[in-house]
């Protein structure tokens, strides 16, 4: 992960708000949490945005089934296969 910070630094000079920057590291560690819980982060944010407008997202245990480490998410999120 260290080494995505030094690859990304770059990236970072050019936030220019405080929320910008905010919103950047959010956005950030959910990726590398996705990466860390063998998923894909592209088809992962995929169903993460298509999923999401199907339900109330004030229900905490629906949101549960769409964490990066939930045992509810498709196959096609995941790098390599579940076991």
């Amino acid at each position: 992960m260290l080494c995505s910070v030094a690859h990304n630094r770059r990236n970072w000079l050019f936030t220019n708000t405080v929320q910008g920057a905010q919103t950047s590291a959010a956005l950030y560690s959910l990726i590398e949490t996705t990466k860390l819980n063998n998923l894909n982060p592209y088809e992962y944010f995929n169903y993460l945005l298509s999923s999401l407008t199907e339900i109330d997202i004030n229900d905490e245990e629906a949101l549960d089934n769409y964490m990066p480490w939930s045992k509810e998410l498709p196959d096609n999120t995941y790098l390599t296969k579940k076991s």
